[in-house]
């Protein structure tokens, strides 16, 4: 409320006390950020301030992850430390989603909510901190409240999945596929851009099929049609002038479509794709759809289209019943994929997980060992690929200036997941200025450039 009174009421004025505040702490993957930036618009526009420390705070706000053991451990770690810190903490994310994990760890918790809740969580903070909003004062930016620097941003395109992979409870938390209207997601893309922003990060559970759960229906922008599919967002999308990076894009026929916008220079030559395994009967256990055979064809068609094309993936390693013979099919993949950037993660038995059930459950120090094998192994591909770059000139973006130069980003690099690129000559840029550069040298996972 604004302490006005309403006109029948006496007269007199009550003076507006201190606005009530909120801390946030925001857990897990991008997905999870888009959720928080969203609560953070909410909180700010309706006049709550945001604290970046617990004593400042008059409740807290845990926006936690659930998807393997290591990250339920470090969510219900961050909610005992809140309790500890300020006492009054509301969780929502994906954990919440998980039963009754958290109110038997932390009964004194005010509320649960599961993902992608803001109006449940918005509905808790009032009942626990009301309001003081004055609509003339407590004004939020058009593009709303984010998390990331103010030159890079998410761009969460759609809700759920519809994959019911043996590994994974991301559906039994987020649900199914629910695409966003693509009218809706370009309003908020050109927002973003007007703001400043120099790289649309598109995310989702499920990137590639964008659109399935609505049959591809045309929406509107700026006055024209425009069809809820992955190729006709991503062609809107790159006539805003910015870097449009793809994540989560599984390998489906219809990004091959995709590549000439790639060569173009409408979005960037980067593809996310999380291949998971490279063995036929592990990929049908994990029941993941393509096979290995197939992935490389397309792989080696994709780079006929865009020779400088970055891939990066995710494997997992000590799946359930996997050989050792298995396990080196997968490091095989890899010599012959030539993937850029590669991330791997050994087997956690998720609660909830139909992998669970199946036989030859691995050592955990099994599945380690092979992470870290594979990981070893693909740092000689990755150096391979930098090195090929040394004496190139490529374009970067800015995400850092000290007196010891520049730190960037290239087109082959996604926001704290890829490498750097470190300009040695770069003390006088500024943060979210594209620059051409040369590439001197590289180590196992960065580059160093001078500018052009």
């Amino acid at each position: 409320m604004s302490g006005r009174v309403p006109a029948a009421a006496p007269s007199k004025r009550t003076k507006k006390t201190k606005p009530p505040t909120v801390g946030f702490v925001s857990l897990g993957c991008p997905k999870a950020t888009v959720d928080a930036e969203h609560i953070l618009t909410r909180l700010r526009a309706e006049g709550y301030e945001i604290s970046g420390t617990y004593a400042g705070a008059d409740l807290v706000v845990v926006n936690t992850c659930g998807f393997i053991d290591a990250a339920v451990a470090e969510s219900l770690d961050a909610i005992g430390e809140a309790l500890a810190e300020n006492g009054k903490v509301i969780v929502t994310g994906c954990l919440g989603a998980k039963g009754d994990i958290v109110r038997e760890t932390h009964p004194k918790v005010l509320a649960v909510t599961g993902p992608h809740a803001a109006q449940e969580v918005m509905e808790a903070v009032h009942a626990h901190l009301p309001p003081l909003h004055d609509p003339f004062v407590d004004l939020v930016p058009e593009q709303g409240i984010r998390l990331t620097p103010q030159h890079y941003a998410y761009l969460k395109i759609s809700e759920g999945c519809n994959h019911r992979c043996s590994f994974c409870i991301i559906p039994a938390l987020r649900g199914d596929l629910v695409s966003r209207p693509v009218g809706e997601i370009m309003q908020e893309a050109e927002a973003l851009v007007r703001s400043g922003v120099k790289e649309l990060l598109v995310i989702s559970q499920d990137t590639s099929a964008y659109g399935v759960d609505v049959k591809y229906r045309t929406g509107f922008w700026e006055g024209r049609p425009l069809k809820t599919r992955l190729y006709d967002l991503c062609k809107a999308l790159g006539e805003l002038d910015v870097w449009v990076r793809l994540h989560y894009v599984y390998p489906y026929p219809n990004v091959d479509d995709l590549l000439p916008l790639m060569a173009e220079g409408k979005v960037l030559p980067y593809l996310d794709a999380p291949f998971q395994h490279a063995s036929s009967r592990i990929l049908k256990l994990m029941k993941r759809p393509a096979s290995a055979e197939k992935v490389l064809e397309r792989i080696a068609a994709w780079r006929q289209v865009v020779p400088d094309l970055a891939i990066r993936s995710t494997f997992i390693t000590g799946f359930p019943g996997e050989t050792e013979a298995e396990f080196n099919e997968l490091l095989d993949f890899l010599d012959e994929a030539q993937l850029d950037r590669v991330g791997a993660f050994a087997y956690s038995p998720v609660e909830g997980a139909a992998a669970n059930e199946l036989p030859g459950a691995l050592p955990e120090e099994v599945r380690e060992e092979r992470r870290m094998r594979l990981m070893q192994h693909q740092e000689d591909i990755s150096t391979q690929r930098l090195e090929a770059k040394i004496g190139r000139s490529i374009t970067v973006l800015v995400d850092d200036v000290d007196e010891e130069g520049a730190i960037a980003r290239s087109s082959a690099d996604a926001p704290e997941i890829d490498g750097l690129v470190y300009i040695t000559d770069g003390d006088d840029l500024e943060v979210g200025d594209f620059v051409q550069v040369t590439v001197t040298d590289c180590d196992v996972h960065d580059l160093y450039a001078k500018l052009a």
